[in-house]
């Protein structure tokens, strides 16, 4: 008697993961220019100022990019789902006052609970937003550009005239920045692994994955069970607990706390976000890279201070460095999608 043995083939590789490799391949090629662009950047002005690569400069530097590096790792969870977050800024400046202010009422106060306190606040406006775009259904940039100018509003009203002065904090809060390992800032490094655990989060979880399938075809991802307001409704409140966290950090930096605290910053971050390599339209792009992009804008800041250029410039190349950002993402998807087309085409024939 002869057994039949039933043999299953291999299941065939999804005609799809080819595409994803090389639209990873060309989004790690673009960070990398980053990284070359950074350091020809680095090369010219030490060229013409030797002080640019001291090591003050380089802590001062890396502080800076640290509190924009940790808001562009919460914008990168909203923008790779197709949404962005203009209100950072104003949710920033509403935690680093309220924050800091804890100080000059309770002599004592454990720093731990301000920065609980700012994450709070964060947490707070950022499910606010999050429901507002995901069971609302309302576009995130009007939802975002709404709150930026309530919680302005909001924070104007409770600062009033007054503001919280580098006086009435205690030193080891103030100090925060200022400690080093090896003469690295405390605070550069503790944001590195933070953003290294976001970029973890996206490339190895479920959920963090399926916002970039959202991102990529939100139609397709609902077909495909993708709880997409859960999601988005996640990645609003994270953007806005960072940007709470992000507030305690920049009040331990610079002190001084008035209602003008984090302004503007909506525009740095997004285009730090995007000049990272982040496509605004969704769908990929890295937290690496957008700290990447953090870096540069930062170094960019420092470099016009001292070659003694206008703070006008900052802006201005700012600017149009996100136009840049954007055209190339335009290009590129162009062409990617062109070149995954003829692949497809190939592989049918």
């Amino acid at each position: 008697m002869t057994a039949t043995v039933l043999r299953r083939e291999p299941p065939e590789t999804p005609a799809d993961s080819g595409s994803t490799k090389l639209t990873e391949r060309v989004f790690r090629i673009r960070e990398s220019g980053i990284i070359v662009v950074l350091a020809l950047f680095v090369a010219v002005t030490a060229g013409i100022q030797h002080r640019f690569v001291s090591v003050s400069n380089i802590q001062f530097v890396l502080v800076n990019t640290a509190i924009f590096a940790l808001l562009a790792l919460g914008e990168t969870l909203v923008v790779v789902s197709r949404n962005v977050d203009l209100s950072v800024g104003s949710v920033l400046g509403i935690s680093a006052y309220l924050s800091a202010s804890l100080f000059g009422g309770h002599h004592g106060f454990p720093v731990p609970v301000v920065f609980g306190a700012g994450l709070g606040i964060g947490l707070g406006w950022g499910i606010v937003n999050g429901l507002l775009v995901a069971a609302g259904r309302v576009p995130s940039l009007v939802v975002t550009l709404a709150t930026l100018y309530i919680i302005r509003g909001i924070d104007i009203l409770i600062v009033g005239g007054s503001m919280v002065t580098a006086n009435s904090l205690p030193t080891g809060f103030l100090g925060i920045p200022k400690e080093t390992v090896l003469g690295v800032p405390d605070i550069a490094l503790a944001v590195a692994v933070v953003v290294a655990a976001g970029a973890y989060y996206l490339r190895s979880f479920r959920s963090g994955r399926e916002l970039y399938a959202i991102g990529s075809n939100p139609e397709a991802a609902r077909l495909a069970g993708i709880p997409i307001g859960k999601r988005v409704l996640f990645a609003f409140a994270v953007s806005g607990a960072i940007a709470g966290v992000a507030g305690v950090l920049w009040a331990a930096q610079y002190g001084t706390v008035d209602s003008t605290a984090g302004s503007g910053y909506e525009l740095t971050v997004v285009t730090a976000v995007v000049v990272g390599g982040v496509a605004i339209f969704g769908g990929s792009g890295s937290a690496v890279g957008a700290a990447l992009g953090a870096l540069l804008l930062a170094t960019i800041n420092s470099a016009l201070y001292v070659l003694g250029i206008s703070d006008f410039w900052d802006q201005a190349i700012a600017g149009f460095l996100l136009i840049l950002a954007i055209t190339m993402d335009r290009v590129i998807s162009v062409k990617l999608t062109a070149a995954l087309r003829l692949r497809s085409t190939r592989r049918a024939a």
